[in-house]
């Protein structure tokens, strides 16, 4: 990626994230901020169709597509993490909360124990994970295939926790800001509805609850009532979180999707579904031990992982394109370090 194509592309972001803070704010909130909104969302849309590199284009599309384009139809309704404050967002806070996976912390997160990771700690185990699976693919895939995807699930939270809190960190050095940490120890989830709405990615959590869950649930106890209408919501919340994985790793792969990952978070709904129900049927019982459901809870999102999430991934290469990607990365630190040094 050229040092002209990222002027441009900064400067593009940067014009429409100009517009929509001093032009459409202008428009009353509702139908037509949103349709004022539309080229923003297409232009979101589009830009990761540009990027060649697959870990770009994928954080192109979280970053981007996902969660900044779910944040200005929010913002079209005046709701939102653009919206957050009782005052309007300074103009540099509107960038940042438009672009970046952050959000301002209005709770305290309840620490459960002492299992605590901190970032330095995670990029680490990051780049080792990354190191030994990509020098170690045949012999890892020699022993057992589902040894390798072990490694992926590993990569895959501590990928994603570690974008989220550079965020949070990159917020509170430049704002000082004190933001929602990326996750609250999903390897302590003690139920499925534990592990998706209070502990795993919490960042899309809150954006999906705003977005889909509570618009559905209003919606929908008009029609069927209170009691089904959660349900509703809840299935309608994981279908949209799958679709929205579907696209991502469709614009990294260009590969037509085969819906396995849909399948994984439909699945993972209905059994949230389930454990409601389950949880009406032995209320006031006494529940397994803590490390039971702990074991449990982790095993089935692991099990379900290696059944419908991870295979789409490694059948279409995007696997292979990252860890190629990190070993031109490694290559390239190599080559350029030794020189820096010696300039110095």
């Amino acid at each position: 990626m050229d040092i002209f194509f990222i002027f441009k592309l900064s400067f593009s972001i940067a014009a429409a994230l100009t517009y929509c803070y001093f032009i459409t704010t202008k428009i009353p909130k509702g139908i037509l901020r949103l349709l004022s909104l539309l080229p923003i969302i297409l232009l979101f849309s589009l830009i990761p169709l540009h990027l060649t590199s697959a870990f770009n284009t994928a954080i192109a599309v979280f970053f981007l597509t996902w969660l900044g384009n779910f944040k200005l139809i929010l913002f079209a309704f005046e709701t939102g993490p653009l919206c957050s404050n009782s005052k309007k967002l300074s103009f540099p806070l509107f960038i940042a909360f438009s672009i970046l996976p952050i959000r301002s912390k209005t709770v305290l997160v309840k620490r459960v124990s002492k299992f605590d990771l901190c970032l330095a700690t995670e990029v680490v185990l990051l780049g080792v994970l990354f190191t030994v699976v990509d020098n170690y693919r045949g012999f890892i895939d020699s022993i057992h295939t589902k040894l390798i995807w072990v490694f992926y699930c590993l990569q895959t939270f501590l990928l994603v926790d570690v974008l989220i809190a550079g965020s949070n960190g990159l917020a509170k050095v430049l704002f000082g800001l004190e933001l929602e940490p990326p996750s609250n120890k999903p390897y302590l989830a003690t139920s499925l509805q534990d592990f998706w709405g209070r502990r795993w990615n919490l960042m899309v959590t809150n954006i999906l609850r705003i977005t889909i869950y509570k618009p559905v649930r209003s919606f929908a106890a008009h029609l069927v009532g209170e009691p089904t209408a959660k349900l509703t919501a809840i299935i309608a919340t994981f279908l949209v979180s799958g679709l929205m994985h579907e696209l991502l790793f469709y614009y990294v792969t260009k590969v037509s999707p085969t819906w396995e990952m849909t399948g994984f978070f439909v699945l993972h709904g209905v059994c949230v579904v389930v454990e409601f129900g389950l949880k009406k049927v032995f209320a006031g019982r006494r529940e397994l031990p803590e490390m039971v459901l702990v074991v449990l809870t982790v095993g089935f999102v692991v099990a379900t992982s290696f059944w419908l999430f991870f295979p789409p991934i490694i059948n279409s290469g995007a696997d292979t394109k990252v860890l190629d990607e990190f070993s031109m990365f490694v290559g390239y630190v190599k080559n350029i370090v030794p020189s820096q040094l010696k300039i110095f």
